[in-house]
């Protein structure tokens, strides 16, 4: 059994979208590495809890 041959359409649709995947991964990576650096860095303290402060 023989597949048809692809359209052009779909072989640049395909490329947008790989494209698009990779940007979206590129800034999810980004976003994840920037949490991790914040977090772990010595000088991070975590916001104060208002009902603690009260008591």
């Amino acid at each position: 059994m023989s597949f048809k041959p692809q359209h052009e359409i779909h072989q640049r649709r395909f490329g947008r979208n790989l494209g698009v995947g990779l940007s979206l991964g590129a800034f999810v990576v980004l976003v994840l590495a920037l949490t991790l650096v914040k977090v772990t860095s010595a000088d991070f303290k975590f916001p104060q809890n208002q009902a603690a402060d009260q008591n």
